[in-house]
């Protein structure tokens, strides 16, 4: 598909690729299938105060850019006639060069082709740190979205099962993302390393009288704390896996923040996600909401202590796997299920108070009871 980044002329499989040229980037390209019927789209243009609050739940990157609040294309891929020459008039709102950009751009036919990134694939002997470095390298290779169009609807109250179908196809589409997309991709790259724990962690700045917000996914493995994600900042995504704490992590960033004089407000840090890609349950985005401001580095430092105990404790009773057709037949009891688990864990106080009476007769009568009804 014919496409032309800042200047430079690519081609690709996908509706948009971009680079990013100091600072700012912008590639597009022709629809795929324009002018043919297709999925009827919905885009999110909103007010500034309506995108404002948007953006606190979804955790994006930033408010705006260039002013313009961002567009979401939530009729899927391929992108259709509609929401293609919506986000054509979006670019000439928010690039530098207006309207000339897509004058442009549009029309061109006559382009080679670009490199399509590759999803990692690794040897049993390879290391935990390197294949996290591999799945970076390949969040990176997709590029920064500059487009003000975020091409994947991601809806953060979906289970997360519905999230990795997402994910997977942006390993399909190979499309450029931002960086809540690139924690979604993160957590579906890493699902098949059990000894990795995975867990969001979100960022709240201010700079010039204006609130920015990003999201990276952190990584605890091995006793050290580390993170992926991606950035128009090389020093604001990837860290290595080399942190002591998840306070050493968090200082991490917020010393990178003041470097482009931002001052760190709020952190929202979520639990560990689980590594079933079929699991119903939904992400724990801000199991804790620390206001960094307001906090001393003492009281920050314990209340991330805090957070890194609850975390370990949520490894120390897993939840069961998401009920598939054939787990549903043996599941017996729905009170075993992982929606409910205080009836759970109050069953199980009940028998260990409870030694002297025996009940074996009953359970197996209810338990069968219940699987007719499952």
């Amino acid at each position: 598909m014919p496409v032309i980044c800042c200047g430079s002329v690519h081609h690709c499989k996908s509706p948009q690729r971009l680079m990013d040229k100091s600072g700012f980037g912008m590639c597009l390209s022709q629809p795929k299938g324009a002018g043919l019927s297709m999925l009827r789209t919905a885009l999110s243009l909103e007010g500034v105060e309506e995108r404002d609050e948007e953006q606190e739940d979804e955790g994006e990157e930033d408010l705006r850019d260039g002013g313009i609040p961002f567009i979401i294309n939530r009729g899927g891929l391929p992108v259709n006639e509609e929401t293609w020459e919506q986000m054509w008039r979006h670019v000439a709102r928010i690039h530098p060069d207006g309207e000339v950009v897509g004058k442009r751009i549009r029309g061109v036919t006559d382009l080679p082709k670009i490199p399509i990134p590759t999803v990692p694939t690794y040897q049993p002997t390879t290391s935990i740190p390197q294949r996290l470095e591999a799945i970076q390298k390949y969040i990176r290779d997709l590029q920064y979205n500059h487009t003000g169009t975020q091409f994947f609807e991601i809806k953060k109250s979906r289970p997360l099962t519905a999230l990795m179908d997402i994910a997977k196809e942006m390993t399909r589409e190979s499309l450029p993302i931002k960086c809540l997309e690139a924690v979604i991709l993160g957590i579906y790259l890493t699902n098949s390393m059990p000894s990795v724990e995975r867990f969001p962690i979100s960022f709240k700045t201010q700079f010039s009288g204006s609130h920015f917000r990003h999201i990276v996914l952190g990584i605890h493995s091995g006793g050290r704390f580390g993170a992926l994600g991606i950035s128009r900042r090389e020093d604001l995504m990837y860290k290595p896996l080399e942190f002591r704490t998840l306070a050493d992590l968090l200082q991490e960033y917020q010393t990178a923040y003041q470097g482009y004089w931002h001052t760190l407000r709020k952190v929202k840090i979520g639990q560990y996600v689980s590594h079933d890609p079929h699991s119903v349950e939904q992400i724990e985005w801000k199991h804790s909401v620390l206001d960094v401001d307001k906090l001393s580095k003492e009281e920050l430092r314990k209340e991330l202590e805090r957070h890194t105990r609850d975390m370990r404790l949520k490894i120390g009773k897993p939840a069961p796997p998401s009920p598939t057709k054939d787990r549903r037949s043996i599941m017996g009891s729905p009170l075993r299920n992982p929606g409910s688990p205080m009836r759970r864990n109050s069953r199980g106080e009940r028998r260990l108070s409870g030694d002297k009476k025996v009940l074996e007769p009953k359970p197996p009568a209810d338990l069968n009871g219940y699987q007719i009804r499952v």
